[in-house]
């Protein structure tokens, strides 16, 4: 029996196979809503046979957003747009949904990638803003500076976290997952790079750990306790000096104490300097070495894009479940030919179903 197709639970949540859909921006919404493009793009996602759909890196708050394009959750109309969405995904499938809480710290105020993805500066009418950080040092040498959270916005930012989760509730969405990876804002304290902070958030491993967890306890409690909230981290910042994979284990640790479901191990994107040795699976022992120091499921992610190379990862226990991010969108079906070259089953909506080949008669899960 495959293992890649085989159920798994994240906390009280059971996923029909160990396939996610790992968050992709798509820098397609309008003042944080969801777009007609996230309609369709959820919509072929969710009816792709994965075991769980993680919505984009969604903004608590405006200036979380990494472009002016990004979603977002802090607004009534967000809620309602995403809501819509969610409608239409759950009429024509059973694919459990989670979201992905964000805030781009001092790497937000950027243009769309397709536009070369350049700051834009906090200037009347250009359409940027001033972005913020654990310490007024830029992202890039030569870009404005961020402004330096002070006791008072570190607070309003843990609120906003909590109101986007109370907001996710309401959405009746399965999970919630915690950004805290890629050099966006709960990373940017996390490392000792981009944190110079000499308060009680700054400093030892312990002081910069305490706003990312103030950040999932906020979360937690904003959202019902019976569903799971999990965590995204960088395992390591591949840059002499900045965060450790052990510092990720601790950190780890510390979630798991508080309630987190599960971890979701990538790496890298603090700063330029990163040196990331690229290659298939590449992310693969760092999710391994997190597995080791906790005992909820860990997920791998990172140039995983062949079904043999997934299921091997889960057979030698260095992860619990595989997410797939670009190789979802080059092939929206991966769960089909994944489950047809590991002898599975897969769910499809009874509108596909006469697309199985003859000799893959009992491909799809029809009950």
């Amino acid at each position: 029996m495959s293992v890649l197709f085989s159920p798994i639970s994240l906390g009280a949540l059971t996923l029909p196979n160990r396939v996610v859909v790992a968050p992709m921006c798509q820098y397609s919404a309008a003042d944080g809503s969801a777009s007609d493009w996230h309609m369709i793009h959820l919509g072929s996602l969710a009816i792709s046979g994965a075991g769980l759909l993680i919505i984009e890196a969604t903004a608590v708050e405006p200036r979380g957003r990494i472009t002016p394009a990004d979603l977002g959750l802090w607004s009534d109309l967000n809620e309602a747009a995403i809501g819509r969405v969610l409608t239409a995904i759950r009429m024509y499938s059973r694919i459990p949904v989670s979201i992905q809480l964000a805030h781009a710290g001092r790497k937000a105020s950027t243009r769309v990638p397709w536009e070369g993805g350049a700051v834009i500066p906090a200037q009347k009418g250009k359409g940027g803003w001033r972005t913020v950080a654990p310490s007024p040092v830029p992202f890039n040498p030569g870009d404005p500076p961020p402004a330096e959270l002070d006791e008072e916005g570190v607070h309003w930012i843990a609120n906003a976290f909590s109101v986007a989760a109370r907001r996710a509730a309401r959405l009746n969405l399965d999970a919630v997952e915690v950004h805290s990876a890629h050099g966006y804002l709960l990373h940017e304290f996390l490392s000792p790079l981009s944190n110079r902070r000499t308060d009680s958030y700054g400093g030892s491993l312990e002081n910069r750990m305490r706003f990312p967890l103030e950040i999932f306890e906020a979360v937690r409690r904003g959202f019902p306790k019976e569903k799971p909230v999990g965590v995204r981290l960088s395992g390591t910042d591949w840059i002499d000096g900045g965060w450790t994979l052990e510092e990720s284990k601790v950190y780890a640790r510390e979630l798991e104490r508080r309630g987190a479901a599960y971890i979701h191990v990538s790496s890298g994107g603090l700063a330029p300097e990163q040196k990331i040795p690229v290659a298939p699976g590449y992310q693969v022992s760092l999710a391994q070495g997190i597995k080791k120091a906790v005992g909820i499921p860990v997920i791998a992610v990172g140039l995983i894009t062949e079904p043999k190379q997934a299921e091997e990862i889960l057979e030698r226990g260095e992860a619990d479940a595989i997410a797939l991010a670009r190789a979802m969108l080059y092939d929206p079906r991966w769960p089909w030919h994944a489950a047809a070259e590991l002898g599975a089953q897969v769910d499809a909506p009874p509108q596909y179903w006469r697309s199985q080949p003859y000799e893959l008669k009992n491909l799809f899960t029809q009950d």
